[in-house]
């Protein structure tokens, strides 16, 4: 799996400025305010042929009691525990402070890699700018610019050294499908394993965060063989961290970028929540195939039901490529049906389309509505062709297509999706236009 950085430091030392480089994003708000971040924030970052994932916090302070100080603080906590290695950021330009020090003693406690990143050091010599900060009692520190990319590179590199190169090699349509079960904490998940599984295999009880890492489980069901992923609440749980939350998000993106097919599961007598629609946009924009199961659907009466399913479809509309199963993983109630969706799931996020049929559907797509006129343009389809799998891609190419709206490649998504019955996989529309041989003649 991925590993995962931590950037930890006090306010405006310039953490989000190095998260947003580090994942080539604007994601994060950047402003000369202290303390403008305040909760975590995950994003995906690459170095080379090494994937990770980097967590971006807010300032810490640890000796704040109460609060916003303190719940940053122990948002940051929760960080540093889930993280197998954290960035201490620090800024050249002000030097070693009090708060820098009262941090410092807080990650001597933690039991993985901490690196000093001296930041704001553009202009400066690197061993002026890092001399200072050796009195932190955590090794070298290494002097960069997050705003320049000066020293970023290295520094993630060396955070990064301990761990193997490259990403696991994806599952192919006739390997074992590994089915990763998310959600928030006590919606059921270990019970819907036990369920799946048909015995006691992973702790189910109600106290949110009982599984403490993720757990694969290989079993067969009618003759085919699975592997389900438990998704995980911390990996580690010590005393400094004993009043942390006890789910971690990052065991979460990781199981979902190890599966091929994931079973979100939601709970019937709770409202889809926020954590909810971040882990489905998540599972979306990695382009995992998608099952969507309601627990905890016995006993609810009829117009409670009615209430749950209106609000999913509002919520979750994005969703709608997938199959949605109302069941009970205590009782057991509406759980073989699961397999039938995930089975679909996956052969269609494997599916191999044919040029020649995907050409006549994208053909007929053309003929049934045509591409709006942009201006006195108007977009010409010409072919179409598979791009990809796991999601399924399809490369349209064509005359003006930076002209189609994304309407019309929301039409050519659902026409396709019905042709070749793409249920419960997202699919990714790729529009490539010609290039046109007298771009740069004189007339």
């Amino acid at each position: 799996m991925k590993p995962t950085i931590a950037l930890v430091g006090r306010p405006n030392v310039g953490k989000s400025t190095l998260f947003n480089r580090l994942t080539r994003s604007r994601d994060a708000l950047v402003a000369n305010v202290p303390g403008l971040t305040r909760d975590r924030h995950y994003g995906a970052g690459r170095l080379g042929d090494k994937p990770f994932l980097v967590v971006d916090t807010g300032g810490l302070e640890p000796a704040a009691s109460e609060g916003m100080l303190a719940e940053m603080a122990r948002q940051t906590k929760a960080a540093m525990a889930e993280a197998d290695a954290v960035v201490f950021v620090t800024d050249a330009r002000e030097g070693v402070t009090r708060q820098d020090q009262r941090i410092a003693e807080e990650l001597r406690r933690l039991n993985r890699p901490v690196l000093v990143a001296v930041n704001k050091s553009e202009g400066i010599d690197p061993a002026v700018a890092s001399a200072e900060f050796y009195e932190l009692g955590l090794g070298a520190p290494m002097a960069i610019s997050a705003a320049h990319g000066e020293g970023v590179s290295d520094l993630i590199e060396t955070a990064l050294a301990a761990f193997g190169a490259g990403e696991p090699t994806p599952a192919m349509a006739g390997d074992t499908p590994k089915i990763a079960i998310v959600g928030r904490p006590n919606v059921g998940k270990s019970t819907l394993v036990n369920a799946l599984v048909g015995e006691q295999r992973v702790i189910a009880f109600d106290q949110p965060g009982t599984t403490r890492d993720s757990i694969y489980i290989e079993f067969a069901y009618r003759g085919k063989r699975y592997t389900l992923i438990d998704t995980a609440g911390l990996r580690r749980r010590g005393k400094v961290f004993e009043s942390i939350e006890k789910f971690s998000v990052v065991k979460t993106l990781q199981a979902i970028d190890d599966a091929n097919v994931v079973i979100l599961l939601l709970d019937a007598r709770q409202d889809v929540s926020e954590q909810d629609a971040h882990i489905a946009g998540f599972i979306l924009e990695r382009g995992r195939a998608l099952v969507v199961g309601v627990n905890k659907w016995d006993g609810l009466e009829d117009d409670a039901r009615e209430h749950v399913k209106r609000t999913i479809a509002r919520k979750l509309r994005f969703l709608g490529f997938a199959r949605f199963h109302y069941v009970s993983a205590l009782s057991g109630t509406g759980i073989r049906p699961l397999f039938g969706s995930v089975d679909s799931a996956f052969g269609a996020a494997f599916a191999k389309l044919s040029t020649p049929r995907l050409s006549r559907e994208l053909h007929a797509a053309v003929e049934k509505q045509a591409p709006p006129r942009r201006g006195l343009v108007r977009p010409k389809l010409r072919y179409a062709h598979q791009g990809g799998m796991n999601p399924p891609v399809i490369v349209i190419h064509g005359n003006a297509l930076d002209a189609v709206s994304d309407s019309y490649r929301r039409y050519l998504e659902t026409q396709f999706r019905h042709a070749f019955e793409l249920e419960g996989t997202p699919l990714r529309i790729e529009l490539r236009t010609g290039r046109n041989p007298y771009a740069n003649k004189r007339g």
